[in-house]
């Protein structure tokens, strides 16, 4: 029997080292699909209930594997639906490659079913590499480039095959004019700056006093050259969310997050900090980080198009973060430098920790969303890995989950889109079935697509070695982020039309499905219920009907942010008077003495 193109492709991938391909079937790649039943289901192809979700499982498997995530649909329609998840994994600098069909050569440009002008519409999504496939002769190199690019610039792409091609004979490219031949792998590679740029950097951050450093998701590489400088210089680290999982927040010296969800001695730090060093991270938000002309900056990132951004830094080191510290610490002084700051930095970390303690302590109807993520925090196994949902939360996530040695976790950073908790936890088990994963998930985002999705985890359960998959829904029948946005920025009340939600039966669909389900309704279960699903022998969703007027302040808490929430309460806000008694109370405990308890 002759190799078809699609059979070469498959092949290609399992050379690649590919294991699986999360996709969805449909008629523009059933060429493909075919080559899948020839090819025994060699990478095994992983279906889930819907494009966006195979592509959000991609960038989870990437995320948790360190390795390229394959997602593959039809064409038209199929193709569409793909585009969040790719965006996701473009804003979030992950490797994924998408596959997918187009119609056939002889109907193009024919108006034809399905027929969507792909190539324009990846084009922006994967505009590191976008290629269709028309003859045979085109492989092995455009899908060899596609991966290599796909690794090389942290980006996905993306490769067009219409289905005649698909059935094609494969023939691979001669030694003649205007072929292409390739070959496969590529080796690592380590990127440095020059001996006088790090000098640079050295008498920058020799001289500060008052030393803060912010990492991201690129120093995962270099924690303990992170660990060695911030000692060093006596420095706090403050972590930008894909960086949460980087380093230990059991360091006396780790500030936590940064930003709107961000924590109180993060915003402190910077705000008082005279030299800032940020290690492989592109946080956005400018306000959060020391004024202008306040504090003489250096930047580490391995990427040169997104250094220099953000802030006035004095000197930006393109290159590896641990390559580049680990030639920085040499250059490094500790000598000189006194205790008043790394001292102040500790204890501004320990309040931080006291106040989050007294906050998920607040009684609340019926139970504080806090409490529900505090109480999940010790009874973590030390290899978790955690997904979390955007929405509130992802403030929960931020502020309540310590992140220990071992453990991993991570949501979508930058797109910041509903709907990837769920997927990302499936791609996580097909990265490591050895280990138990938790999602952390809001009711909006579970209706959106997680409900759906626990049909994907229910079909693939006996393919984990550690069954483990824990779904956990804030069930307050509120889009509630919006909402406090709403009441925090706009100055207005709820407008119920859009913020209310059904009350989902979330723990009776899971038993539906022969998964565990548990619904808790008082604040006394909620430990209880977290030792049961984190017990469960396969995947499990647990529920809790949490408080939807406890407010997730940011660090900064404004007066103006203050006026324009007690503006809303005076338009009438249909939830104000739990509002005012919750937000006050959340308030007050950042005031209290450290030694105080409740």
């Amino acid at each position: 029997m002759s190799t078809k193109v699609s059979d070469h492709i498959l092949e290609r991938l399992r050379a690649w080292g590919v294991e699986q391909v999360f996709g969805y079937p449909g008629d523009g790649i059933n060429g493909l699909l075919a080559a899948w039943g020839r090819a025994e289901d060699q990478p095994r192809f992983i279906q889930s209930r819907h494009e966006e979700m195979s592509a959000f499982e991609a960038v989870g498997y990437a995320k948790f594997s360190g390795r390229i995530g394959v997602c593959a649909a039809t064409s038209g329609p199929g193709a569409i639906h793909l585009l969040n998840g790719l965006y996701d994994a473009k804003l979030d600098h992950v490797p994924v490659l998408a596959i997918v069909g187009q119609t056939n050569r002889t109907a193009m440009g024919g108006s034809y079913q399905q027929e969507v002008d792909l190539h324009t519409l990846f084009k922006d999504v994967a505009s590191e590499f976008v290629e269709t496939v028309t003859v045979p002769e085109q492989l092995p190199n455009v899908l060899d480039r596609a991966i290599r690019t796909a690794y090389a610039r942290r980006c996905p792409t993306a490769l067009i095959i219409p289905g005649d091609v698909q059935e094609l004979d494969y023939s691979p490219p001669t030694h003649e004019f205007k072929m292409v031949p390739s070959s496969l792998g590529m080796s690592d590679y380590t990127a440095t700056p020059t001996d006088e740029a790090l000098r640079r950097a050295a008498d920058v951050l020799n001289a500060g006093d008052k030393v803060a450093i912010l990492i991201g998701q690129g120093a995962a590489g270099a924690v303990a050259e992170v660990r060695e400088v911030a000692e060093l210089l006596g420095a706090g680290v403050a972590k930008a969310l894909l960086g949460k999982d980087v380093l230990s927040d059991e360091l006396p010296y780790v500030t936590g997050p940064i930003g709107l969800l961000g924590s109180r001695p993060s915003y402190e730090m910077m705000r008082d900090c005279d030299t800032l060093l940020t290690i492989g991270s592109s946080f956005p938000y400018t306000q959060f980080m020391p004024e202008f002309g306040k504090a003489r900056g250096v930047q580490i990132d391995i990427d040169a198009h997104m250094i220099g951004m953000r802030y006035p830094y004095e000197v930006n080191l393109v290159g590896d973060a641990q390559a580049t510290l680990r030639r920085l610490i040499p250059l490094l002084k500790a000598e000189g430098r006194g205790r008043e700051w790394y001292d102040t930095v500790c204890a501004n970390v320990k309040r931080w920790h006291e106040t989050m303690e007294r906050r998920a302590g607040l009684s609340a109807d019926p139970i504080n969303p806090e409490y529900v993520a505090r109480a999940l925090d010790p009874l973590l196994p030390d290899n978790a890995i955690l997904t979390s949902d955007s929405g509130s939360v992802a403030n929960w996530y931020a502020r309540h989950i310590t992140m220990r040695p071992g453990m991993r976790g991570s949501l979508s950073g930058t797109l910041a889109t509903m709907g990837p908790g769920v997927p990302y936890a499936i791609g996580a088990k097909f990265a490591h079935p050895d280990r138990p994963v938790v999602a952390l998930v809001g009711d909006g985002a579970m209706q959106m697509n997680g409900l759906a999705e626990m049909i994907t985890a229910a079909k693939y359960r006996d393919r984990w070695s550690d069954p483990r998959l824990v779904v956990a829904v804030w069930n307050n029948q509120d889009l509630n982020q919006v909402t406090w946005e709403m009441r925090a920025m706009e100055g207005a009340p709820s407008f119920l039309p859009s913020q209310s939600i059904p009350d989902v039966q979330y723990a009776a669909f899971a038993r539906s499905l022969g998964l565990t389900g548990i619904r808790v309704e008082k604040p006394e279960d909620v430990e209880k219920g977290w030792r049961a699903a984190l017990d469960a022998d396969g995947p499990a969703v647990i529920e809790f009907l949490t408080d939807p007027a406890v407010p997730p302040i940011p660090p900064h808490a404004s007066w103006e942010q203050m006026e324009a929430t007690a503006t809303s309460i005076l338009k009438g806000d249909a939830d104000r008077a739990s509002m005012v008694k919750q937000g006050l109370k959340a308030k007050v405990q950042e005031f209290l003495p450290g030694r105080q308890k409740h």
